[in-house]
């Protein structure tokens, strides 16, 4: 059947099936109007999606490594010449992110699957220097199986091709859950990967029922999670009751230090794209900025004049700033901004609703001055467009108040020291450190967080690992009794007074 987003339907190679649940509408959170509807996969779409997957598997995994990497390349070529318009406006439309950015995360995705198909063919095993003559010894790569990705509204395709490339290439079947939010836009990327084996890749819409069941079933091996820590704990918990791996991309409270000898008008540009990009809604958003004494004023006021100029409006119009993915998470960054005001933070700009925005979860992009660690807003993750300014004395100032956080994925710095620019690297407390050039992520480095924010990684020899386990192999080619074997020698044991008899 074609793919209708009014029509609820979910995904197996090579095309779409209908659903039998009932449809829930999905919501317009710039204009409230319907996009269109889905529906939860129910115990028989679940075990259907399973059966292809498990079975293509089984026939994936014998597939020789330079074919392989043929499939994954003709599925990068034909992400690159599709006409990805609809998935992208969908995606807008869903979630309210501007279009620029939507069809950029999609352009995206084909160089992912590229390195993961080379990477996968190069890094097949390893040989150890050998513990006993005439033996070969090695380790081996295999992969796990049937790998479930649970997937986040904010990078709904992108994020969902940097793991199932990954277990793609390690010779695993891949089911999708896509976020609620976006299952519209995730499902009308799913037609790039028709031409795959047949039943290798499935889309199950659904919510976190879903997601319980998919880590819970015998028929699944692995887990990529990202989202809150909430639900990153939770899915940790289902993953390792099920003696399953887990890679966990958890939530973030991003700190960004500028320093005395950075170049203002390079880090107050640097610092919107960082606070505000998406409407803050990214997991590595700068959310605790510090700054050293002797330039927060002159930081504050570059700062709030480059913010100023951003468009708040529909992510289909010519804007910056879409709206918040909901009106729960609107009020939540409403809540954070009023308590931090009530503990005596200042507003620069922003705290607000668009006085023009009268329909839909816009929130303006907001600086606050004055913050303090006994606010809301610094100890949570806040996922809205608000940066959160403090004062500091200088550089390890800096550097010990953005460690005293429970969170650890990103962190950037703005200097033109060497000294700082390599402490930095060393002293902050973060899985990904950022100097001068926030929010860079690149297919051949790990990407993910320390503490809170997660367990594993995406990306790089480390994001293949995650999708596969590891073989050791003796093999003796010329057999023969080792002296080691039973039975013992006599002279290998004690005689009753415990001298040896050798």
């Amino acid at each position: 059947m074609p793919f209708d987003p009014t029509r609820p339907a979910f995904f197996v190679t090579p095309g779409f099936r209908p659903m039998a649940g009932d449809p829930r509408e999905v919501i317009d959170p710039a204009t409230l109007e319907v996009v269109g509807r889905i529906a939860e996969a129910g115990d028989d779409e679940m075990a259907s999606a399973l059966d292809a997957v498990g079975a293509a598997q089984a026939a994936w995994k014998r597939v020789d490594a330079k074919t392989r990497a043929r499939v994954l390349h003709q599925l990068a070529n034909t992400i690159e010449t599709a006409d990805h318009r609809p998935a992208a406006i969908l995606m807008s439309r869903e979630m309210g992110k501007p279009y620029p950015e939507a069809i950029g995360e999609i352009a995206n995705c084909a160089p992912i699957f590229r390195y993961y198909a080379e990477m996968a063919r190069d890094e097949a095993g390893k040989v150890a220097g050998t513990t006993q003559a005439g033996s070969f010894q090695y380790a081996r790569y295999e992969p796990l199986g049937v790998s479930v990705h649970i997937m986040p509204f904010n990078f709904p395709v992108l994020l969902m091709c940097w793991t199932v490339a990954a277990s793609l290439a390690a010779g695993n079947g891949c089911i999708v859950k896509p976020a609620p939010v976006t299952t519209l836009s995730t499902l009308e990327f799913m037609k790039c990967f028709r031409d795959l084996p047949e039943g290798l890749v499935a889309c199950l819409p659904g919510g976190a029922a879903l997601a319980e069941k998919l880590i819970a079933s015998s028929r699944t091996h692995a887990v990529a999670f990202t989202g809150s820590v909430a639900a990153g704990k939770a899915v940790g918990m289902a993953a390792a009751a099920a003696m399953k791996p887990a890679v966990i991309e958890a939530g973030g409270s991003d700190p960004m230090i500028v320093c005395e000898s950075a170049p203002l008008d390079v880090a107050a540009a640097g610092a919107v794209t960082a606070a505000f990009h998406l409407s803050g809604q990214v997991c590595t958003s700068a959310e605790r900025l510090y700054v050293v004494d002797a330039v927060h004023d002159a930081f504050v006021e570059a700062f709030a004049e480059k913010t100023r100029t951003l468009r708040v409006g529909n992510g289909l119009m010519k804007s910056e700033i879409g709206p918040l993915v909901s009106e729960a998470a609107r009020d939540r960054v409403a809540a954070l901004v009023e308590d931090a005001i009530a503990k005596g933070a200042e507003v620069v700009t922003g705290g607000r609703v668009p006085p023009d925005q009268n329909r839909g979860w816009f929130y303006e992009p907001t600086i606050l001055t004055g913050c303090k660690e006994d606010m809301a807003l610094l100890q949570s993750e806040c996922f809205g467009p608000v940066a959160a300014v403090v004062r500091v004395r200088d550089f390890n100032d800096a550097v010990a108040r953005a460690n005293a956080s429970p969170f650890g994925l990103g962190a950037s710095v703005f200097t033109t020291n060497l000294n700082e620019a390599m402490d930095s690297a060393e002293r902050l407390d973060a899985g990904m450190v950022w100097v001068n050039n926030p929010l860079i992520d690149n297919d051949a480095l790990p990407f993910g967080g320390w503490k809170a924010s997660g367990l594993g990684r995406e990306l790089g020899r480390q994001g293949l690992d995650a999708f596969r386990r590891t073989k050791m192999v003796i093999i003796d080619h010329k057999p023969v009794i080792q002296d080691w074997w039973y039975p013992y020698p006599d002279d290998w044991f004690l005689d009753g007074g415990g001298r040896s008899l050798g």
